[in-house]
């Protein structure tokens, strides 16, 4: 163990100003005063980094205002990602200016700080998009996704499945999308609907590949936001039935759309081996 380990400070004035005095600040100060480690400073005195220069009249090894100095330089240096050997170059190569080096290193930290700065910002964004599940405003998926689209229904859905794999599913891909992302998202929904629409007011009847193949599409945009399986595509082909917000939003488009939806998505689940009365979310 060094033997600055055992140092004992002298007593200290009755009014501490923080400053170094005329004899130096003893390792201890000097770690509190700069915000490092006892350790930290006697392992670059090891090294040769940063050595007190001086000694008190009691014979104590002390650092000066000027070592000080020196490991301040350090901690920018090492805060931008230089290693130690190289920090003790760039300090005592007398062909380097260190006014000038060190306002080449400022200009460094400003630029990090600025990236920091945006990091935080993408960081802060992320965590709401995680939380909702959506990375767009109220306004912009009102814009999106129409007029009778509720942006508490994203709220409502992660009271309702918030501990599911398909929620943490949804949440993860949601907060990857961007603002384009969800406009072809919602441009899709909405073509899907007036597919549908238009195919209860043609007479589709479920069961038929026509309609087969509108069920696929229907299970294929849920899949956008977790892997919806034919089972899990009957539970929502009932749910749309049994819940009135999404039965108004069907039969907005045409009546009658909710049940033949239902049973159309039921009728693709059997045909894929699937009983749609008895099918579990799984």
């Amino acid at each position: 163990m060094n033997s600055d380990d055992h140092e004992q400070e002298p007593a200290a004035p009755a009014r501490d100003t923080g400053a170094v005095g005329a004899d130096g600040l003893t390792v201890g100060r000097a770690a509190a005063l700069v915000g490092v480690s006892v350790k930290t400073l006697h392992h670059w005195d090891a090294i040769g980094l940063v050595r007190p220069s001086g000694r008190t009249r009691a014979g104590y090894r002390v650092y000066s205002a000027d070592d000080i100095a020196r490991v301040h330089r350090v901690l920018v240096y090492r805060e931008l990602g230089l290693p130690l050997a190289e920090i003790g170059r760039v300090l005592d190569d007398p062909d380097i200016n260190p006014r000038a080096h060190l306002r080449r290193q400022r200009s460094q930290l400003v630029a990090r700080v600025a990236r920091l700065q945006s990091m935080v910002h993408a960081v802060d964004r992320m965590l709401e998009a995680s939380r909702t599940g959506m990375r767009l405003t109220p306004e912009e998926q009102v814009a999106l996704f129409g007029a009778d689209w509720q942006p508490s229904w994203v709220d409502e859905a992660e009271e309702r499945w918030g501990d599911t794999a398909q929620w943490a599913q949804y949440a993860e891909r949601a907060a990857g999308m961007t603002a384009d992302d969800w406009k072809r998202v919602a441009d899709a929904t909405h073509a899907l609907n007036a597919d549908l629409a238009a195919a209860l007011r043609a007479g589709t009847a479920p069961g038929s590949d026509e309609a087969n193949a509108l069920a696929e599409r229907h299970r294929a945009q849920l899949s956008t936001y977790f892997d919806c399986t034919h089972a899990m595509h009957a539970c929502v082909g009932r749910m749309y039935v049994d819940e009135p917000g999404y039965a108004d939003t069907y039969e907005a488009l045409a009546p009658g759309l909710t049940v033949w939806l239902r049973d159309t998505i039921h009728a693709n689940a059997r045909a894929h081996g699937v009983d749609p009365t008895t099918a579990v979310w799984e």
